[in-house]
């Protein structure tokens, strides 16, 4: 069983998750289902069909994601330390084209979201980071072409 490396922040968001959706979602279903028994005929009910699809998701959803945390490898990335990128590091690039910062954490697959800063450990990017220290310059293959990035700084927070 492949163990799934994260931060203590996206563990505790997966935990959220999965609490949202067995007490809050799923209730919500449930009485849906029921009201929209209510309504009679089943075989042309819209609403029953959406809700049970619903309901279905909500249980694939909640498997997938206790199976995350089951696997789950948190790193305390404040106990990490280091002038070179790896897991956990928080590292401010500079594009070496446009002159453009940008800052990343490089975290799990799991919780990775570009548009909040973080990238994950597997992406493109990122593996072109790994290993490297503040000054140096990496290469990355981008949709719009080979870019040039400049680490300003890495860091633990």
């Amino acid at each position: 069983m492949e163990r799934i490396p994260m931060t203590a922040a996206g563990y505790k968001a997966l935990e959220d998750e999965v609490n949202r959706l067995k007490n809050v979602d799923r209730h919500e279903v449930i009485k849906a289902i029921a009201e929209a028994r209510a309504h009679g005929d089943l075989s042309e009910n819209a609403e029953y069909h959406a809700a049970k699809e619903r309901q279905g998701f909500i249980e694939g959803r909640v498997m997938e994601l206790e199976d995350q945390i089951g696997r789950a490898d948190v790193i305390d990335v404040s106990k990490l330390s280091g002038s070179t990128v790896k897991f956990g590091a928080t590292v401010t690039l500079e594009d070496e084209d446009s002159g453009e910062k940008k800052k990343y954490q490089i975290v799990g697959d799991v919780e990775s979201d570009a548009t909040h800063g973080r990238i994950s450990l597997s992406s493109p990017i990122a593996r072109a980071m790994i290993g490297k220290g503040k000054g140096d310059t990496i290469e990355v293959s981008t949709p719009r072409g080979a870019r040039s990035y400049e680490i300003l700084k890495v860091e633990f927070v």
